[in-house]
């Protein structure tokens, strides 16, 4: 490793140390924050792009609809802290805990944003057909484009994280491969969609990949001192804890810099430590979906990605 990566050197074990921060579940606050953010969304889209107050709710109930299905699934599968936020101007998303995680449940988790979506704005088409009506064929369009649009097989995109699930989960090289290719696809779209926000989403994506390759450093020096990064912070030992925390802050310098590594006393940015120590640590993960199933998941991913689409715009012109 380069100099800034170069904490294989370092003495890790102290006489006497402190035990890792504990964490408190942020459960106060974060619906009425959400729904801030799912204001702010609403008055920049109303700012910047477009002043039709009817498309403007339709979007929003769809992204609603969309990520209340991640959030469903996560509660029906015993998440904890599960939090929804909007992203103004790009989406939502939906974050939860678990102490293990399995292919099935995740599998389930991701295609209950879009599934419903799509059904949705299907059966909305149908209904439109009989009974003609421009808000109701706008509604329709959107649950079914913009959901259709997040099964697209690229990361971060529900389509990309499935299949990463399903077929990549266990090998770093091709997740970083896949990764690659899905940043130059959303780069793609976001230069043919001519919307400048939409860079944003790319862009962070490099930074992301450019952490998660200095991170994977950190997880092969701590397999070579023997210590288990795939387990949940409230079960890392207090030692790991510093050891993988001296790491971050040698491998990350520039980022923590007058933070000392081999100082095991708590700093004022603690917190942000801890939220990287966790980044390092990989939530247990089953597989169990052999074969078979993989091949059932991958139709019926199929099906909503090609099969309902084609029925859709075969029988429904949304552009009309």
């Amino acid at each position: 490793m380069e100099t800034e990566d170069n904490f294989s050197e370092q003495e890790y074990t102290a006489p006497s140390i402190l035990p890792k921060p504990i964490l408190e579940e942020d459960k106060q606050n974060w619906m009425r924050r959400s729904m801030i953010s799912l204001a702010i969304y609403a008055l920049l889209f109303y700012v910047i792009f477009d002043r039709d107050l009817a498309y403007i709710a339709a979007l929003l109930v769809v992204l609603l609809i969309h990520e209340l299905g991640h959030f469903f699934a996560m509660k029906a599968f015993n998440y904890s802290n599960i939090k929804l936020f909007f992203i103004p101007l790009l989406g939502a998303y939906v974050t939860g805990t678990k102490n293990t995680i399995s292919q099935r449940q995740m599998s389930v988790v991701i295609l209950a944003g879009p599934v419903p979506g799509l059904i949705i704005g299907f059966v909305l088409a149908i209904v439109h057909s009989s009974y003609p009506n421009p808000q109701l064929l706008m509604l329709s369009n959107t649950f079914f484009l913009l959901n259709l649009l997040n099964l697209f097989p690229f990361v971060p995109l529900d389509g990309g994280r499935l299949l990463e699930i399903l077929f990549l989960k266990n090998n770093y090289i091709i997740r970083l491969v896949f990764t690659i290719i899905s940043i130059i696809a959303i780069l793609g779209l976001s230069v043919l969609s001519q919307n400048i926000f939409f860079l944003i989403i790319p862009a962070s994506m490099i930074f992301e990949l450019i952490m998660e390759i200095k991170n994977q450093k950190i997880r092969e020096f701590l397999k070579t001192e023997n210590i288990n990064y795939t387990i949940n912070y409230s079960d890392l030992p207090d030692t790991d804890y510093w050891t993988i925390r001296d790491a971050i802050l040698l491998s990350f310098s520039k980022r923590y810099a007058g933070v000392p590594a081999g100082v095991y006393k708590y700093s004022i940015i603690e917190g942000g430590i801890v939220k990287h120590v966790i980044s390092i640590l990989k939530t247990p993960f089953i597989i169990d979906i052999k074969i078979l199933g993989k091949i059932i998941m991958l139709l019926i991913y199929l099906f909503f990605l090609i099969g309902l689409p084609a029925l859709f715009f075969m029988h429904y012109n949304p552009f009309k």
